[in-house]
């Protein structure tokens, strides 16, 4: 046992210390968008507010998304870093169950298990709403959120209800950090 409580002392303080957005109790189970089409939701979309994240370190957020021949998903995600390089990273999304399309899985790195990747609501044009959350045990959970959008812009009104849908799942909307979208032109 104390073994445990130092690994869930060393858990609590990394999250902690780097800005996750971390949990006692188990993942919540948030509704996810209903006859979610995974063609719509094909394309770029640029990332406008988030739940903190350690493996995003840039500015000019933005996720492109193709449907590959299988039926997965080629993820290639892209930020600027400060030193004006562009960061990027492409991994592989797959639907979990065909009866919820809205509920994949990411992998980035073969060998590690798929993180989720939950559409909670979009209208494939303007906004998504993405949730993401991983358990410990039944005993703490990270989650992470983000607000995306098909142009480097959202508008309040917008942006307010998809709050108002975190809030409704759980998510502590206080903790959420306006993503960075100005001087991207270098990227593609």
């Amino acid at each position: 046992m104390k073994a445990f409580q130092v690994l869930l002392a060393l858990l609590l303080t990394a999250a902690a210390a780097d800005g996750q957005s971390f949990h006692f109790g188990s993942c919540p189970q948030p509704s996810v968008q209903e006859d979610f089409n995974i063609t719509k939701y094909m394309g770029t979309w640029y990332e406008i507010e988030k739940l903190p994240a350690k493996f995003e370190r840039g500015k000019c957020n933005q996720a492109t998304y193709s449907l590959l021949v299988d039926g997965t998903v080629n993820v290639h995600n892209a930020e600027l870093l400060s030193n004006g390089k562009i960061n990027s990273i492409e991994g592989v999304a797959k639907v979990k169950d065909p009866s919820q399309p809205a509920i994949l899985g990411v992998s980035f790195f073969k060998g590690v298990p798929d993180a989720p990747y939950w559409v909670l609501s979009t209208d494939y044009q303007s906004y998504a709403l993405v949730y993401s959350c991983s358990d410990f045990f039944g005993l703490l959970h990270i989650d992470f959120a983000w607000i995306l959008a098909r142009t480097r812009m959202l508008t309040g009104d917008i942006i307010s209800k998809l709050h108002d849908k975190l809030a409704a799942a759980g998510v502590n909307v206080s903790h959420l950090t306006v993503s960075n979208q100005t001087g991207c032109d270098i990227m593609i």
